[in-house]
């Protein structure tokens, strides 16, 4: 895997090349602003891209508006996207295509190199990761909608859904069997009115239609 990183931070982004050094995969650009993240991806044709939300000159929402103009040039171009604070809209903008390959980490989450690198993994793969804390908030803001009609299990369920757990992971994580974890995940998909044809990524919608119930 080869990925371009934009990150101001000097000592995040050298963390970040060592970290991901060490586990086999190749940083072929470091940049420090949207306008070289833009360059560097034209350049370099990156199998994921990780970016800071907030980059020079504003540090406002430079990264994440470069990511989703990537996302718009390059469709399903996996980015994880890096952040100091929980943000929920553009946790949320992230992933309005619901075609996946999305991650949303809060920078805490790097120190962690195994669920780091996982997440990376699971978004270059086409997967989502969002950010436990990321869900956790998300989950204490006001409710609405269909999301309303799922039991408590079933929001345990499209939570840990949101962090990007699979079916197997989710199993070991609620003790429950894969066959449970099943049934539970379509019935969210049905009180969510994601239809079984429904061609698209349905887990990705299923999150999307959670975050939009509960952004405030």
């Amino acid at each position: 895997m080869r990925v371009v990183i934009a990150e101001d931070n000097v000592l995040l982004s050298a963390g970040l090349e060592l970290i991901l050094g060490t586990k086999g995969i190749e940083v072929a650009a470091v940049v420090t602003d949207a306008p070289g993240l833009l360059a560097a991806v034209a350049d370099h044709a990156p199998d994921a891209v990780i970016a800071d939300i907030r980059l020079p000159p504003s540090f406002r929402d430079e990264g994440i508006r470069a990511a989703l103009q990537l996302r718009k040039e390059r469709p399903g171009l996996p980015v994880l996207v890096l952040s100091q604070y929980v943000e929920k809209v553009y946790a949320r903008e992230l992933l309005t295509d619901g075609s996946g390959s999305v991650g949303y980490l809060l920078k805490d989450r790097v120190s962690r190199v195994g669920e780091f690198v996982d997440a990376l993994r699971r978004v270059a793969a086409g997967g989502t990761a969002m950010d436990p804390e990321v869900v956790t908030q998300l989950l204490a803001g006001p409710g609405g909608g269909a999301v309303d009609a799922l039991t408590a299990r079933e929001r345990e369920v499209l939570t840990l859904m949101a962090q990007g757990l699979d079916n197997a992971e989710l199993s070991k994580r609620l003790f429950i069997t894969e066959n449970a974890v099943q049934k539970h995940i379509g019935n969210i998909f049905v009180k969510l009115g994601l239809p079984v044809a429904d061609g698209g990524n349905r887990r990705v919608l299923a999150v999307l239609r959670y975050l939009d119930s509960v952004a405030g």
